[in-house]
């Protein structure tokens, strides 16, 4: 059965039974991911007889960015999770705050990536996406040539869409997308996130002016009253009252639409690079 056809039932993730393991457990520093653009170790946290793979990303390694405040990268990573949680799409690894061997930072659950039945992304030299895909732009290639970049037409990666454009997520690229064994996809690296400008930037484009879907529709009514609640209380603690409220804005923007997002033209698109 095609990946897109398992996707698990919407609910919170199994994986927050790791979150006490993650936010009480010994944090031991095992290795560095490279070619990362600010400091991501991978460790192991162990509590009670249990030991969890993860990443650490300590505050002191984040560069500064021109339209980020400094030192706010992983209350927005932790910012995303909480939202996506409370879509109940479970489409970000649980994720905490804590000190580390290196001070405050972002620590989440380390997801194994799984072979894919079908590729998520993919470039052809069509005129038109094939069935089952979806144009993304026109990129150059080799010697002068264009190619369609193109995305899976999976439901997936349509929650992930609707996410994106909840948190304003600036960086949602290829390599942030992590199938996982049990058939989940999930969206990592959230730390440009959450601007009061907009700021969508992503691969994940296919469904532009298309109608959401009723299940996106449900999820944003129910996503709108729990920033009217707890959920906005808890975003308060990680992200400023005015991104909070952007928040707020964007929720009611998508469901006062109806249709997923265009790209605005005042903001580039497509992450660089796309991968």
């Amino acid at each position: 059965m095609p990946a897109s056809e398992r996707v698990p039932e919407v609910g919170l993730s199994a994986a927050t039974a790791a979150l006490d393991v993650l936010s009480a457990g010994t944090l031991t520093v095992r290795g560095q991911v490279r070619d990362a653009s600010n400091a991501v170790l991978y460790c192991e946290t162990a509590h009670e007889g249990r030991t969890l793979a993860c990443v650490y990303k300590p505050v002191a390694g984040e560069r500064p960015l021109w339209d980020f405040p400094d030192g706010t990268l992983a209350q927005r990573e932790v910012a995303a999770y909480l939202v996506s949680e409370a879509t109940g799409w479970g489409l970000v690894p649980p994720t905490v705050l804590r000190d580390g061997p290196y001070g405050e930072g972002m620590v989440q659950l380390w997801i194994e990536s799984a072979p894919e039945d079908a590729a998520l992304l993919a470039l052809t030299e069509d005129d038109e996406p094939a069935e089952g895909w979806k144009a993304v732009v026109e990129a150059e290639v080799a010697d002068g040539r264009t190619a369609l970049l193109v995305h899976a037409d999976d439901q997936r990666l349509r929650r992930l869409a609707v996410l994106d454009a909840v948190i304003n997520n600036a960086d949602r690229k290829g390599g942030h997308l992590l199938p996982a064994p049990d058939g989940r996809l999930y969206g990592i690296d959230h730390g440009v996130t959450f601007h009061t400008e907009d700021k969508l930037r992503t691969l994940l484009w296919g469904w532009a002016g298309e109608a959401l879907p009723a299940e996106a529709v449900t999820v944003l009514t129910a996503l709108g009253s729990a920033l009217d609640g707890e959920l906005g209380e808890q975003l308060g603690t990680l992200i400023t009252a005015a991104e909070t409220d952007a928040v707020r804005d964007r929720v009611g923007r998508l469901l006062e639409t109806g249709v997923h997002p265009a790209p605005g033209g005042g903001w580039p698109s497509i992450p660089w690079p796309p991968v």
